[in-house]
Protein backbone atom coordinates (compact mmCIF):
# COMPACT_ATOMS: atom_id res chain seq x y z
CA UNK A 1 0.00 0.00 0.00
CA UNK A 2 1.33 3.43 -0.91
CA UNK A 3 1.85 6.17 1.64
CA UNK A 4 0.50 9.72 1.25
CA UNK A 5 3.81 10.68 -0.36
CA UNK A 6 3.58 8.03 -3.06
CA UNK A 7 6.12 5.59 -1.62
CA UNK A 8 5.43 2.09 -0.33
CA UNK A 9 4.19 2.38 3.25
CA UNK A 10 7.30 0.63 4.58
CA UNK A 11 9.38 3.24 2.74
CA UNK A 12 7.65 6.26 4.27
CA UNK A 13 7.24 4.77 7.74
CA UNK A 14 10.80 3.53 8.13
CA UNK A 15 12.65 5.03 11.06
CA UNK A 16 16.34 5.38 11.66
CA UNK A 17 17.24 3.39 14.79
CA UNK A 18 20.07 4.33 17.10
CA UNK A 19 21.84 1.08 16.36
CA UNK A 20 21.95 1.67 12.62
CA UNK A 21 25.15 3.03 11.16
CA UNK A 22 24.21 6.32 9.50
CA UNK A 23 27.23 6.28 7.23
CA UNK A 24 26.48 2.76 6.03
CA UNK A 25 22.84 3.64 5.38
CA UNK A 26 23.91 6.74 3.52
CA UNK A 27 26.30 4.76 1.34
CA UNK A 28 23.63 2.16 0.59
CA UNK A 29 21.07 4.82 -0.27
CA UNK A 30 23.58 6.60 -2.50
CA UNK A 31 24.00 3.35 -4.40
CA UNK A 32 20.27 3.10 -5.08
CA UNK A 33 18.96 1.23 -2.04
CA UNK A 34 15.36 2.44 -1.58
CA UNK A 35 14.97 0.84 1.83
CA UNK A 36 18.10 2.55 3.16
CA UNK A 37 16.89 5.86 1.75
CA UNK A 38 13.54 5.35 3.43
CA UNK A 39 15.24 4.79 6.78
CA UNK A 40 17.30 7.94 6.32
CA UNK A 41 14.38 10.15 5.29
CA UNK A 42 11.55 8.56 7.28
CA UNK A 43 12.37 10.18 10.60
CA UNK A 44 12.27 13.64 9.01
CA UNK A 45 8.94 13.36 7.17
CA UNK A 46 6.68 14.62 9.96
CA UNK A 47 8.76 17.77 10.48
CA UNK A 48 9.01 18.36 6.74
CA UNK A 49 5.24 18.06 6.45
CA UNK A 50 4.69 20.47 9.34
CA UNK A 51 7.03 23.03 7.80
CA UNK A 52 5.42 22.71 4.37
CA UNK A 53 1.90 23.07 5.77
CA UNK A 54 2.83 26.21 7.66
CA UNK A 55 4.61 27.77 4.68
CA UNK A 56 1.99 26.92 2.05
CA UNK A 57 -1.09 26.91 4.32
CA UNK A 58 -2.59 24.09 2.27
CA UNK A 59 -2.22 20.39 3.19
CA UNK A 60 -2.42 19.11 -0.39
CA UNK A 61 0.20 21.55 -1.64
CA UNK A 62 2.34 20.72 1.38
CA UNK A 63 2.16 17.03 0.52
CA UNK A 64 3.22 17.83 -3.03
CA UNK A 65 6.14 19.90 -1.75
CA UNK A 66 7.39 17.15 0.56
CA UNK A 67 7.11 14.56 -2.17
CA UNK A 68 8.99 16.80 -4.59
CA UNK A 69 11.67 17.46 -1.97
CA UNK A 70 12.21 13.78 -1.22
CA UNK A 71 12.36 12.96 -4.92
CA UNK A 72 15.00 15.66 -5.39
CA UNK A 73 16.87 14.21 -2.43
CA UNK A 74 16.76 10.74 -3.96
CA UNK A 75 18.10 11.99 -7.28
CA UNK A 76 20.84 14.15 -5.78
CA UNK A 77 21.85 12.20 -2.68
CA UNK A 78 25.34 11.51 -4.01
CA UNK A 79 25.97 15.25 -4.05
CA UNK A 80 25.54 15.47 -0.27
CA UNK A 81 28.99 14.85 1.15
CA UNK A 82 28.15 15.00 4.85
CA UNK A 83 25.43 12.58 6.07
CA UNK A 84 25.10 14.62 9.27
CA UNK A 85 23.71 17.48 7.16
CA UNK A 86 20.88 15.34 5.78
CA UNK A 87 18.18 16.90 7.96
CA UNK A 88 19.15 20.47 7.13
CA UNK A 89 19.45 19.54 3.45
CA UNK A 90 15.98 17.97 3.40
CA UNK A 91 14.50 21.05 5.04
CA UNK A 92 16.19 23.25 2.46
CA UNK A 93 14.83 21.11 -0.38
CA UNK A 94 11.37 21.24 1.18
CA UNK A 95 11.41 25.01 1.63
CA UNK A 96 12.62 25.46 -1.95
CA UNK A 97 9.85 23.17 -3.20
CA UNK A 98 7.33 25.20 -1.19
CA UNK A 99 8.60 28.47 -2.64
CA UNK A 100 8.49 27.01 -6.17
CA UNK A 101 4.86 26.02 -5.65
CA UNK A 102 4.03 29.41 -4.12
CA UNK A 103 5.55 31.23 -7.10
CA UNK A 104 3.56 29.12 -9.54
CA UNK A 105 0.35 29.82 -7.63
CA UNK A 106 0.99 33.52 -7.08
CA UNK A 107 -2.25 35.41 -7.47
CA UNK A 108 -4.41 32.35 -6.94
CA UNK A 109 -6.61 31.83 -3.90
CA UNK A 110 -5.42 29.29 -1.36
CA UNK A 111 -8.07 27.01 0.08
CA UNK A 112 -6.81 26.71 3.62
CA UNK A 113 -7.60 23.65 5.69
CA UNK A 114 -6.84 24.20 9.35
CA UNK A 115 -5.42 20.93 10.60
CA UNK A 116 -3.48 20.22 13.79
CA UNK A 117 0.28 20.41 13.47
CA UNK A 118 2.29 17.26 14.14
CA UNK A 119 3.83 18.73 17.26
CA UNK A 120 0.66 20.32 18.64
CA UNK A 121 -0.32 19.41 22.23
CA UNK A 122 -3.30 17.08 22.55
CA UNK A 123 -4.25 17.66 26.18
CA UNK A 124 -6.51 20.67 25.49
CA UNK A 125 -8.34 20.45 22.12
CA UNK A 126 -10.02 23.85 22.56
CA UNK A 127 -6.72 25.58 23.21
CA UNK A 128 -5.13 23.74 20.29
CA UNK A 129 -7.82 24.92 17.86
CA UNK A 130 -7.52 28.52 19.05
CA UNK A 131 -3.75 28.32 18.79
CA UNK A 132 -3.95 26.89 15.26
CA UNK A 133 -6.40 29.56 14.09
CA UNK A 134 -4.32 32.34 15.60
CA UNK A 135 -1.05 31.13 14.13
CA UNK A 136 -2.64 30.57 10.71
CA UNK A 137 -3.96 34.12 10.75
CA UNK A 138 -0.56 35.52 11.68
CA UNK A 139 1.29 33.50 9.05
CA UNK A 140 -1.19 34.60 6.38
CA UNK A 141 0.08 38.16 6.80
CA UNK A 142 3.53 37.46 5.35
CA UNK A 143 4.85 36.17 2.05
CA UNK A 144 6.16 32.58 1.71
CA UNK A 145 9.83 33.59 1.87
CA UNK A 146 9.33 35.37 5.20
CA UNK A 147 7.03 32.58 6.38
CA UNK A 148 9.81 30.07 5.74
CA UNK A 149 12.15 31.91 8.10
CA UNK A 150 9.48 32.07 10.81
CA UNK A 151 8.68 28.36 10.47
CA UNK A 152 12.30 27.22 10.53
CA UNK A 153 13.25 29.47 13.44
CA UNK A 154 10.20 29.20 15.70
CA UNK A 155 8.58 25.88 14.82
CA UNK A 156 11.62 23.78 13.97
CA UNK A 157 13.76 25.50 16.62
CA UNK A 158 16.65 26.29 14.30
CA UNK A 159 18.98 29.10 15.27
CA UNK A 160 19.20 32.06 12.90
CA UNK A 161 22.54 30.82 11.49
CA UNK A 162 21.00 27.36 10.98
CA UNK A 163 17.92 28.92 9.41
CA UNK A 164 20.07 30.99 7.07
CA UNK A 165 22.16 27.95 6.14
CA UNK A 166 19.04 25.89 5.45
CA UNK A 167 17.67 28.59 3.16
CA UNK A 168 21.04 29.32 1.57
CA UNK A 169 20.94 33.01 2.49
CA UNK A 170 23.17 35.27 4.64
CA UNK A 171 22.37 35.45 8.36
CA UNK A 172 21.67 39.17 8.01
CA UNK A 173 19.06 38.46 5.34
CA UNK A 174 17.41 35.83 7.52
CA UNK A 175 17.30 38.23 10.46
CA UNK A 176 15.86 41.00 8.29
CA UNK A 177 13.15 38.71 6.90
CA UNK A 178 12.31 37.49 10.38
CA UNK A 179 11.99 41.02 11.78
CA UNK A 180 9.80 42.15 8.88
CA UNK A 181 7.65 39.05 9.22
CA UNK A 182 7.14 39.49 12.96
CA UNK A 183 6.25 43.15 12.51
CA UNK A 184 3.69 42.34 9.82
CA UNK A 185 2.22 39.47 11.83
CA UNK A 186 1.77 41.58 14.93
CA UNK A 187 0.11 44.37 12.97
CA UNK A 188 -2.23 41.92 11.24
CA UNK A 189 -3.78 40.76 14.50
CA UNK A 190 -3.56 43.98 16.51
CA UNK A 191 -7.17 44.99 15.89
CA UNK A 192 -8.76 41.55 15.74
CA UNK A 193 -10.70 40.54 18.82
CA UNK A 194 -12.87 37.66 17.65
CA UNK A 195 -10.26 35.05 18.60
CA UNK A 196 -8.52 34.69 21.95
CA UNK A 197 -4.76 35.10 21.90
CA UNK A 198 -3.33 31.78 23.08
CA UNK A 199 -0.23 32.00 25.24
CA UNK A 200 1.48 29.22 23.30
CA UNK A 201 1.09 31.15 20.08
CA UNK A 202 2.28 34.50 21.37
CA UNK A 203 5.24 32.95 23.17
CA UNK A 204 6.55 31.64 19.86
CA UNK A 205 6.76 35.14 18.44
CA UNK A 206 7.86 37.00 21.57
Amino acid sequence: MASQYGYPRSFAAARHEDTVDLTRLFEQASQGDHEAFGMLVGEHLARLDTAARLILRDPELARDAVQEATLRAWKNLRGLRDPDRLGAWLHRLTVNACLDIARKRRGRTFEVELTPFHDAPVSDPTSRVADTLYVERMLAAVDPAQRAVVVLHYYLDLTLPETAATLGIPVGTAKSRLNRALAAMRISVADENELPVPATATERFA
